[in-house]
């Protein structure tokens, strides 16, 4: 017996049924190979057969979601490719891979080939022999904190939500005890690669990319909260989950934790709680009640790490600073303490008035009551002119040059303290978007995936 014990017989079936159908190309195993997924998530959580009577329901773009657990999730992913027949959308497009095309493309997972690790276990680079594709393979660890349930989770959710600010999850293995999933390789790795506490001679991220990285990461959750239907709760939002490409466009990685949220008159579903600490929404923690408002606190806590440089938690800082939400409370309340939040890094190489919306967008965002706290639609809205880096003497290009340093804005002590007036301006700029009309948002989501 191996360490996945709560697979059992069946399950392994079930995948040698899938392996053995891998090089079909027809349509008949693109449904095998959603049947048996379906039935993997039926054995792994050990659920009875029963029948489920399908809904009908008309044809629609919105990825269709379950309402609760795996099994109907794949129910309904079924019910879905039956709607969705003629179009051929919505089809659980992740391949399968047998352990030794895996173990040769990361040249047996050797060291050097090793570009992260976590709880969830390690995760490698690789090269795909028969498609020459660069990929990154995460090996989830047998005995680490990714079970089953979370590879399940994962793979039924990337195969039926697809956005240009998601991760791109190309397969999965699942060879006896082996349980790897293949994405899509992101070359620039994570945005904490590149904010928090990095080495001295390395480049940072300049004002404009890291509010484009922001605008990519609520676009990223906009879509799970507003396009799937029902809204999907990511639930682990965090520097380390936000991958980059090569020109830092960024996308929202590692779905084990994502949660299917509340559907007709319920207000949240409830969870255990989990989740990375500094992150979590402070009524998610002493509650166990998850709404897609829980996301949009993680989201200002991201938000204010791009903003200052600073860790969500770090214990090497003094006394109530080692939180970094608590130690900017206080300045959130008084507008020209603004500037003390700012990255040193940054070198004052920013727009005022966009540096002043960014934070008060942070602010609204890490309220205490989630009533309080913004839809991530009126978050993208606000963002997306914050990302934009104005062709003006003095201001830093939307990428910094590899060799030199961006120069300084020289700030007079007159210009650096900011009237009150002007500050209330500002953040009553920022709130605005938060009055928009439904139709305003209709069409910015309607329009945010294409012009990623």
């Amino acid at each position: 017996m191996g360490c996945f014990s709560c697979f059992s017989s069946n399950e392994k079936k079930v995948f040698k049924r899938i392996h053995s159908n891998k090089r079909e190309t027809s349509a008949a195993a693109v449904a095998n190979h959603r049947e048996s997924l379906q039935q993997c998530a039926q054995y792994s959580l050990s659920r009875p057969k029963s029948q489920q009577e399908l809904r009908s329901h008309s044809h629609s773009q919105r990825p269709q979601l379950p309402s609760e657990s795996t099994r109907k999730v794949a129910a309904e992913a079924t019910h879905q490719k039956a709607s969705n027949k003629g179009d051929g959308q919505n089809n659980i497009a992740a391949q399968t891979f047998t352990f030794r095309e895996l173990a040769t493309a990361t040249k047996n997972f050797r060291a050097e080939c090793l570009i992260g690790e976590g709880g969830f276990g390690r995760v490698y680079k690789g090269l795909l022999n028969k498609t020459g594709q660069i990929v990154a393979v995460k090996q989830l660890d047998r005995n680490g904190l990714q079970g089953n349930r979370e590879f399940l989770v994962e793979v039924l959710m990337l195969s039926l939500l697809h956005h240009p600010n998601l991760v791109n999850l190309i397969g999965y293995c699942a060879d006896g005890d082996q349980r790897l999933l293949v994405y899509e390789y992101m070359p620039l790795g994570s945005l904490e690669d590149h904010l928090l506490d990095i080495e001295p001679d390395k480049i940072p991220l300049d004002w404009f990319t890291r509010m484009k990285i922001s605008l990519h990461a609520a676009r990223g959750l906009e879509y799970l909260h507003h396009k799937a239907n029902p809204p999907v709760i990511y639930r682990d939002l965090k520097s380390s989950n936000i991958l980059l490409d090569k020109e830092y466009n960024a996308k929202l990685s590692d779905f084990g934790l994502a949660k299917v949220g509340p559907t007709g008159d319920n207000t949240h579903v409830s969870s255990r709680v989990m989740g990375t600490y500094g992150y979590c929404a402070p009524e998610y923690q002493l509650t166990g009640k998850l709404t897609i408002k829980s996301d949009v606190y993680s989201f200002g806590v991201v938000l204010l790490e791009l903003i200052t440089g600073k860790r969500a938690v770090d214990i090497t800082r003094n006394g109530h600073q080692q939180n970094l939400v608590t130690w900017a409370e206080p300045i959130f309340k008084d507008t020209r303490r603004y500037l003390e939040l700012a990255d040193p890094l940054l070198e004052a190489n920013f727009p005022k008035k966009s540096f002043n919306q960014a934070v008060a967008i942070a602010s609204m965002c890490l309220q205490d009551d989630p009533a309080v706290r913004p839809l991530i639609s009126d978050v993208v809205t606000a963002l997306s002119t914050l990302s934009i880096a104005p062709e003006a003497e003095g201001l830093a290009s939307p990428f910094a040059s590899p060799t030199r340093a961006p120069s300084t804005m020289s700030m007079s002590t007159e210009d650096s303290i900011i009237s009150t007036n002007e500050c209330k301006r500002e953040v009553a700029e920022a709130i605005e978007w938060g009055s928009n009309s439904r139709t305003q948002n209709a069409r910015s989501l309607a329009s945010c995936g294409s012009s990623v």
